[in-house]
């Protein structure tokens, strides 16, 4: 039988989710639980592989098992076995057609900044901590850029094996709330660091270091390396993965809130 399940883990500890020789990953964190409770090697897909350092609110997973289990015990026995950074929300029984990755139709991933001229001990590596002074307006003005299908060869790692650098970002919101701003994207799909150079390239614009236009340049350019910096993974948030309504899936929870 397939299931899917949504898990939520804070990626501080990791170097990623992907399992890894010699490192510590969320998904071994996650096979290991069900492994426990299914009493057989059990082998997750997720929709999307999460960075070093990454967060994930709502990552979706499938898996399958012959283990006669109900829903509530798949929950409540992973959680006793989970890390305690890494919990499991939800498992709900799928069709056998379903794909956590392949299934999907956008994801949407929230970059939280925390603006304010000294750094939060509490909020240390949960968000990315920009002193500079930022105009939202500005950030909003160059973000309009990137909405819409694209060649994102700018915005990604050199090392990205995707095969086509074209996504579409389907909605690209600037908001603020007191000292933390929030990037929130929705697209089909990512590519490497694709958020996080995205991200880069409007702080750039936000603080003045760049013009508005700035931003239609690199992205024209198709070039990583006229791109900017790689803003830094810690206020990166996995928050939701869209699929077909017949699957029926719970909804996604509510997006993460410093301010």
């Amino acid at each position: 039988m397939r299931y899917a399940a949504a898990i939520e883990y804070s990626g501080t500890n990791y170097s990623g989710w992907q399992i890894q020789p010699h490192a510590a990953s969320v998904q071994a964190g996650v096979e290991e639980a069900l492994t426990h409770v299914a009493n057989h090697k059990v082998e997750v897909v997720c929709a999307g592989r999460t960075d070093s350092g990454v967060h994930a609110t709502c990552q979706i997973i499938h898996f399958d098992s012959n283990a006669e289990r109900s829903v509530y015990n798949w929950v409540r026995g992973a959680n006793s076995n989970m890390p305690d950074d890494v919990v499991c929300r939800w498992v709900v029984n799928i069709a056998d057609d379903f794909h956590a990755r392949f299934s999907a139709q956008q994801r949407s991933y929230r970059y939280i900044i925390f603006n304010q001229p000294q750094r939060s001990a509490i909020l240390e590596r949960k968000v990315t901590w920009e002193r500079r002074s930022l105009d939202l307006s500005l950030i909003q003005d160059a973000a309009s850029s990137l909405i819409g299908e694209h060649d994102f060869t700018s915005f990604r790692t050199v090392h990205c094996q995707a095969k086509s650098p074209v996504r579409t970002i389907h909605t690209l919101e600037v908001t603020q709330s007191a000292a933390f701003v929030y990037l929130d994207i929705v697209a089909n799909a990512f590519l490497h660091h694709m958020v996080r150079n995205i991200a880069g390239v409007l702080l750039e614009v936000g603080c003045k270091a760049q013009a508005v236009g700035w931003v239609q340049e690199v992205l024209d350019a198709r070039d990583r390396s006229k791109g900017g910096v790689t803003a830094p993974p810690h206020g990166l948030y996995l928050s939701s993965v869209t699929y077909p309504p017949e699957y029926e899936l719970p909804a996604a929870p509510t997006l993460i809130n410093f301010g």
